[in-house]
This record gives C-alpha cells, sequence and structure tokens, in this order.
C-alpha cells in the first residue's frame, strides 16, 4: 500500500512538473523539438512501430501534456528516405525534453499497451536503427504551428528539408538568413510551416532543418516555382553577406501517417 502511494505521488509530481513547465516556457523561450527517424528493414517491422506510436506512445504523450506529435513517411518515389519514418515531437522547453523519460517510465499504462515494442527480444528488435535529432525554433517562429490547409492531412506533401554548412559561423549566417528575410518570404508566399529550426544535436551538423506543407504536390511545386521567381528572395540570395553559407542540402517529402496529430 504504501508503495502504491508513493507511486501516485510520484506520478501526480512529474505530471504537474511537465505541464508547470510546458506553461512557463510558453511565455519564455522557443519551443524545442525532436525528431525521431526509424530505420526499418521490411513491412513487419514498420507495422510494429505504427503499433506502438499509435497506441502507446502517442498517447502516452498526450498524457504528459505534449499535444500535435506528426508521424511521417516518405513518399513512395522518394528514394533518399526509403524505408524510414519520422516522428516529430514538439516540446515547451528542454526541460519537458529532459522529464519526459521518467515520466514515461511511470506510466502504466504506456508499458502495457506497449510492451511487445518496449520488451521486444535482441533477435527480433522492431528496426533496424532509430536517430534522434534534437531543434530550437528559429527566434521568426519561436514556435510549431499546425499546417493551415483544410484537406485531409493524408492527401498533404509534407517537406522536411535540413540545410548544412561548412562551419558554425556560416551555419550562424543560415539562421540569420532565415530569421531576417526567409521566413517572411516564406509566410506571404503560403508555405504552410510547420517548423523552422537549429539543430542542436544530430548526425549532420552544422545543419538548421525545417518543415513545410502543401496540400498536394503540385501545390508544392508551384510555390518553390514562385519562390524561386520572387524578387526578395533574388535580392536576398543574391547579397555578399549570405554567400556560401550551404554546402549541402536534403530533401525529403513525406505523407502523415493516418495517425499523425499534424
Amino acid at each position: 500500500m504504501k508503495n502504491r502511494f508513493v507511486y501516485i505521488v510520484l506520478l501526480i509530481g512529474l505530471f504537474f512538473l511537465a505541464s508547470f513547465s510546458r506553461s512557463f516556457a510558453q511565455s519564455k523561450g522557443p519551443n524545442i523539438f525532436e525528431i525521431k527517424i526509424y530505420q526499418l528493414k521490411d513491412s513487419i517491422q514498420e507495422s510494429r512501430v505504427d503499433n506502438f506510436l499509435k497506441n502507446a506512445y502517442i498517447p502516452a504523450l498526450n498524457r504528459a501534456g505534449i499535444d500535435n506529435v506528426g508521424v511521417f513517411k516518405p513518399i513512395r518515389e522518394d528514394t533518399l528516405a526509403k524505408n524510414k519514418m519520422y516522428v516529430f515531437i514538439p516540446f515547451s522547453s528542454i526541460k519537458e525534453f529532459l522529464i519526459l523519460p521518467k515520466v514515461l517510465e511511470i506510466d502504466k499504462k504506456f508499458k502495457e499497451t506497449g510492451i511487445s515494442y518496449l520488451k521486444a527480444s535482441y533477435n527480433n528488435p522492431p528496426y533496424q536503427r532509430m536517430e534522434s535529432i534534437l531543434i530550437q525554433a528559429f527566434s521568426g517562429l519561436a514556435r510549431y504551428q499546425e499546417s493551415g490547409l483544410t484537406n485531409s492531412s493524408s492527401q498533404r506533401v509534407y517537406e522536411l528539408r535540413s540545410y548544412e554548412s561548412p562551419t558554425e559561423a556560416l551555419n550562424l549566417n543560415k539562421v540569420k538568413m532565415f530569421n531576417t528575410a526567409e521566413i517572411d518570404i516564406f509566410k506571404r508566399l503560403d508555405f504552410n510551416p510547420i517548423f523552422y529550426g537549429e539543430v542542436l544535436s544530430g548526425n549532420h551538423m552544422p545543419n538548421l532543418m525545417y518543415m513545410t506543407s502543401f496540400s498536394d504536390m503540385e501545390s508544392r511545386d508551384m510555390h518553390w516555382k514562385a519562390f524561386g521567381e520572387d524578387s526578395k528572395w533574388k535580392e536576398l540570395s543574391g547579397m555578399e553577406e549570405f554567400q556560401n553559407n550551404v554546402s549541402h542540402a536534403d530533401i525529403i517529402l513525406l505523407n502523415a501517417a493516418p495517425y499523425s496529430q499534424l
């Protein structure tokens, strides 16, 4: 009985702390995002990860006060992201990110519904590898956004971009380019952004990442055509101050999973 009481008190305390951290951070600083990338061997692993995310992980995050978790899969012709699954988790602060494992550890329902994933054997894992990228939102868009599109999320094209820079200084220069003008161009041209952010920890640093959304592929192509022809973009990209700040770019086209919250 005593252990059960301690468990309940600890659970309430952690949930309260997570909720307080979110409320405090919403007025104090930019969002923190995590992107988890699952590398999958086959459709069986994909189904296992889908089941875990849909029935255990995302509901547990929602119980912890973390909403609008996005799950995305590559558009079939996009070979760059083949056999991968992308999970976008928006945190209101770094504290919320750090406390999440403790919150999940004492979430009994999470452990029960996710047992086949959480207790998978070494010779039958639910995925091949998993990558975690930690991102801080730009000052120009300090909060993530839900897509402003009105069609079904399953019909949309979500575009995830990563821009690598030769040095840390040039990465900051590219971030400045976004914050001072590039975000405004995207806004004016209705790119429906989900987030823009600087990578704090990941495999391709120094880099920044962002995600935009479009009603379909035709709309996506039309938006980028308009962007390339935009006079403000031509002026910005031609400025001496912002030359040579990108050394490599990855462009990944995604569809939302049926249970995605974005």
